[in-house]
């Protein structure tokens, strides 16, 4: 098998699961308990949010709360900061978020909230004088992605906090780092953004754990209401080798971002340009620079991207059309459909992205087999006509 879906999630690090067999073994006492034999799995959490503090260049452990996932760290940041500030009743999103965002805006547009979707441009790349311009002082809260889970594309997110805090700095900033972390250095002490979620299965931590980092000076409710852990901002029995888990992912992930930087891009790059070198109706969908270096996102001009990915799966090859959260619906991207990408690639547009456990080997096999694939699928693709003449082009 060849696993190319690294932004849908990650095989967890050997390292990583060795750290959490403890936990999940001998030492099972509840962290919160007062005996003795709880002292491990609470000093175990406390050097896990040490270790997430350093990764994301936070200024204290205090500033660290563990969740569940990306999704609910984001639906605490939004809803908590909402909550604290009930008389304003203006948000600002972008077009192209994760569904754990914008579906969350969606539903708090019908609960009265005036909702402004900031577009993009044919790169993806976010329009910025549009959401200076959207900025007012009843803001209440505005929420950008770092890099976007379908393309690649990194937005300015600490020049966006930059605008916020001058313009309107009362405005809260949301940042969700999912496919950020891990990828690009991170440091948040440096910037004025004021909550960040993450998630750990993006980064070879397991499924089932993630982050939301809150500034010092912001306050939030909480999405879950219970007990005292978590400061009481997550109720809930802490998941001590979970916890484990991600602390240990954040700290290999520190120590290995030069390699994803330098070598993951290098096999990035090769991948996408075999494929478009030597498949004839391939189009780049993403900027070419100014991405995470993991992913591409190609589009594939009048062929079914469902079919592509039925036959990359006959010859062991894992990669996806969209994001894994919508990969139920039929309909196309709706990151690139703000992008405006032709109709023609939309609907066989294919992500591949990679991660430091990809080898050359896996690349070059995929590049050699995806004009074989392409042009059994374009044999069989109602558009001969239009297909022909791209091969043309391509001669």
């Amino acid at each position: 098998m060849i696993y190319l879906d690294n932004n849908a999630t990650t095989k967890v690090d050997e390292k990583v699961l060795e750290a959490m067999l403890p936990f999940l073994k001998e030492e099972y006492a509840n962290p919160s308990s007062m005996y003795d034999f709880a002292k491990k799995p609470a000093t175990a959490i406390k050097e896990a949010r040490a270790q997430v503090r350093d990764f994301l260049g936070a200024e204290n452990e205090k500033d660290i709360f563990f969740t569940s996932c990306g999704s609910e760290s984001a639906n605490t940041a939004i809803k908590g900061v909402l909550n604290c500030n009930k008389e304003k009743r203006h948000i600002i999103t972008t077009k192209v978020e994760h569904p754990c965002v914008i579906n969350t805006y969606k539903e708090l547009e019908k609960n009265g909230y005036e909702v402004d979707y900031i577009g993009v441009n044919s790169q993806g790349q976010l329009d910025i004088e549009d959401l200076k311009s959207k900025l007012r002082k009843d803001t209440a809260l505005v929420s950008v992605m770092w890099a976007n889970n379908e393309t690649g594309v990194i937005y300015p997110v600490e020049e966006i906090a930059e605008i916020i805090k001058t313009k309107s700095p009362e405005t809260r900033f949301f940042v969700d780092a999912v496919q950020a972390a891990g990828k690009i250095p991170i440091n948040v002490k440096d910037t004025k953004i004021d909550l960040l979620g993450i998630s750990g299965h993006k980064f070879h931590a397991p499924k089932g754990v993630g982050v939301l980092y809150v500034k010092p000076d912001v306050r939030i409710t909480p999405l879950i209401n219970g007990g005292h852990q978590e400061r009481g901002l997550r109720a809930g029995t802490q998941n001590v080798p979970y916890i484990v888990g991600i602390g240990k992912a954040a700290e290999l992930a520190q120590s290995a971002l030069d390699y994803e930087l330098k070598e993951v891009k290098r096999l990035r790059d090769r991948l996408e340009d075999g494929i478009l070198k030597n498949v004839f109706n391939a189009r780049l969908n993403t900027a070419i620079s100014g991405r995470v270096p993991n992913t591409t996102n190609i589009g594939f001009e009048y062929v079914e991207g469902e079919l592509i990915l039925l036959h990359l799966s006959d010859i062991g090859v894992c990669a996806s059309s969209g994001s894994a959260c919508t990969s139920g619906s039929l309909e196309p991207s709706h990151v690139l459909r703000a992008m405006g990408i032709p109709f023609t690639a939309l609907h066989g547009s294919i992500r591949f992205s990679l991660s430091r456990f990809t080898t050359e080997k896996e690349v070059d096999f995929v590049i050699e087999q995806m004009p074989a694939i392409m042009d059994k699928l374009a044999s069989i693709s109602p558009f001969q006509d239009e297909l022909e003449k791209l091969r043309n082009l391509r001669k």
